[in-house]
């Protein structure tokens, strides 16, 4: 089968041409998909997409006049795909529904871990020969209590690893899961007592209508002055300009985002050659110090890259051979 591969990364090239093993013709196609890329996938039955690409209802029509009936997505999340549309185009749509969830969980402490014992700064000091400790105290883990808001796979191996911590960890999920009711320390809670009890919060939970600026202004003024805000999951989970204004009151204490709600053509992308970074909001949030951005880096590991790769190709072959994938989508 012939598959048009957008947004390519070369981080995941290797990665993907050695699950393939020349089973399926991979277009390898570095730009995003969009209403000007997509007659790139002519000729081929099948597209796989990112993060950041375009699955719209206008991009769908567009494919399926090219012959595409299959959209194999390298990610968790599907919050770029018009669901709707592609069922009522007849175009099947398969997933990686689970890749390491111990990728992004870790990736989260150390983001916690950075912001709390404020390497950042500390390492630029001591590249500049300044070895003072003034402006660089922290606090113990041991005792916190973190917020964690969803508790499915990556929300749970975080859990887990708070545990050795010694962190008391308040819990909100629409679904509670039986494996974290069971961890030591762990207690479900509403949302508004997670938001007045935590010294952290982080989010773990997929973009969808119910949870677009789950954490706004309102939600803000609930939560504990000088709290720490974590989000590895989805960037418009957060309101970012309410976020800033938070910032700037030292309401929120610091900031570790791995997502941004703009992030698509910002992330995975080298603008070291622009002179201006055109986007104002997060170039705001890069003059706080407390502040610390990762592009969306959290996934990035060998193990989670092999994962990805894996299943996107299993999902090609269910599509080739005419079965259904277990990773299917179901409209």
């Amino acid at each position: 089968m012939k598959v048009a591969v957008f947004s390519l990364h070369n981080f995941e090239k290797e990665y993907l041409l050695k699950s393939n093993a020349d089973r399926h013709e991979l277009v390898l196609i570095p730009a995003p998909l969009s209403e000007s890329t997509v007659a790139l996938a002519a000729g081929c039955q099948a597209v796989s997409i990112f993060t950041a690409d375009n699955a719209k209802a206008g991009v769908l029509s567009q494919l399926k006049k090219l012959g595409v009936n299959y959209l194999a997505i390298r990610a968790a999340g599907y919050n770029q795909v018009d669901l709707k549309k592609a069922k009522e185009l007849n175009i099947k749509v398969a997933r990686v529904p689970a890749y390491s969830p111990y990728a992004i969980a870790e990736h989260t402490i150390a983001l916690i871990l950075a912001l709390n014992r404020k390497l950042m700064r500390a390492h630029h000091r001591v590249m500049d020969l300044n070895f003072s400790l003034d402006g660089l105290v922290g606090f113990d883990m041991n005792g916190k209590t973190v917020g964690v808001i969803g508790t499915g796979k990556i929300g749970a191996v975080f859990i887990q690893i708070l545990c050795g911590f010694g962190c008391r960890v308040l819990a909100y999920d629409e679904f509670r899961n039986p494996a974290v009711e069971q961890m030591p320390g762990v207690t479900y809670s509403d949302f508004n007592t997670l938001c007045e009890q935590s010294d952290i919060i982080s989010l773990h939970v997929p973009l969808n209508d119910g949870t677009r600026y789950l954490i706004n202004a309102n939600t803000i003024a609930r939560m504990k002055p000088g709290v720490m805000l974590i989000n590895t999951s989805r960037g418009a989970l957060i309101k970012t300009k309410d976020v800033i204004d938070a910032l700037k009151s030292r309401h929120i204490g610091s900031l570790g985002l791995d997502v941004y709600e703009e992030e698509e053509g910002l992330f995975f992308f080298d603008h070291s050659d622009d002179d201006i970074l055109q986007d104002d909001t997060i170039s705001r949030l890069m003059t706080f110090k407390n502040v610390l951005i990762t592009a969306h880096q959290a996934f990035l590991t060998e193990t989670a890259l092999t994962n990805i790769a894996d299943t996107t190709v299993v999902n090609l072959d269910c599509f080739d051979q005419g079965r259904p994938s277990p990773n299917e989508i179901a409209s």
